[in-house]
Order: structure tokens, then sequence, then C-alpha cells
């Protein structure tokens, strides 16, 4: 148990009925007539929905005990994606549910954490840039600027993405992990 004043971004707690919300942003208010009060952004660990809250000063909430541990991916078996410990070389099994858009972008091989709650993957993190390699894109064309300079590509893990017109295949390039975007050659 915490209270509202030890809040942290970052932060996982427990609220309506053990549904495990994670603390993006807080505002202690002090308004100048009335109680004091905290502000908060919170974010549904599974769904991801953010919603605004607000508390109490100084009023008790629960707190969650969040493991988060460094893992690498190292095969699909089924449906489900393998990752293992890199500590205790222990395999564990993560449905494509929890891993939702990561799994565009997920190498072989690959690191990525794991945030656990109770044995249970609540989600996966993968590093903010990836270097991949474009497995398939069309030539571009000299002069045409009828998409804004920019052109569809294959990545070797599956994934669609815009990439700049003079990117070819066979290329490795960064891309972002949370928004799919074209960073830069690697």
């Amino acid at each position: 148990m915490a209270t509202t004043n030890d809040l942290k971004n970052g932060m996982v707690l427990k609220l309506d009925g053990g549904e495990l919300w994670s603390v993006v942003e807080f505002q202690h208010v002090k308004p100048g007539k009335g109680p004091a009060f905290v502000r908060t952004k919170i974010k549904h660990v599974k769904s991801g929905k953010i919603v605004d809250k607000t508390f109490n000063a100084g009023m008790k909430v629960e707190t969650a005990t969040v493991d988060k541990r460094d893992m690498q991916f190292s095969y699909k078996d089924g449906e489900d994606y393998v990752f293992m410990d890199t500590e205790s070389y222990e395999m564990l099994h993560v449905s494509p549910a929890v891993l939702g858009d990561a799994a565009k972008f997920l190498l072989d091989n690959g690191q990525a954490m794991l945030a656990m709650h109770e044995s249970e993957v609540l989600y996966v993190e993968l590093p903010v840039t990836v270097e991949i390699v474009v497995a398939h894109t069309d030539p571009g064309l000299q002069g045409d600027r009828s998409t804004g300079g920019n052109k569809p590509a294959t990545l070797e893990t599956g994934a669609e993405i815009k990439v700049p017109l003079f990117i070819t295949t066979g290329e490795k390039i960064k891309v972002d992990t949370r928004t799919g975007d074209y960073l830069g050659r690697a």
C-alpha cells in the first residue's frame, strides 16, 4: 500500500477490483479553497486505455509488484512466442494477444523487456529502435513525388512500413518500434 503522495510515473496500481493501471502522469493540486488532491493520467496495463482519475491527497492506494526482466526472443511455437531469460535460461511462452504490435518488429534473438505480475506476462516492450532488413520494396523512380517521397516496404519480419524512395531491397534500416516510422539507414 502507498499513499497518493508517493505516486511516481511508471508505478503500477491495483484499482477497481484488482485491475492493473500504470501511472502515466500525475500532478499534486492545492487549490486556494478546499482540500488538496492528486490529478493523474493512468493507463490500463492490458488494454492500453488511458483515463484521467482524481484522488484525494493522502488517500491510500494499492500498488502492484511488477517484475521487469530483459529477455531474448528465441522462436515461435505454434501461435505462441517463446522468450528466454538471459540470466536463468528459463523459457517463457507469450501469446500474440499480449505481444500485440511488437510482433511486427521482433527479430530472432532480439532483446525485449517483459513485465510480469504474479507470473503472468502483462506486456512486452521492445527497444525504441531496431535495425531491420528490407525484404522487398519497389524501385523508386526519379521524379515520382505523388506519394510525398515515400513508398511501401516489407521488412524481414513481414511488417509493412513507408520508406523514402532511395531505399532498396536488402538494405538495413532503423525503425521506431513504437510508431513503425522509418528513422534512417543503419
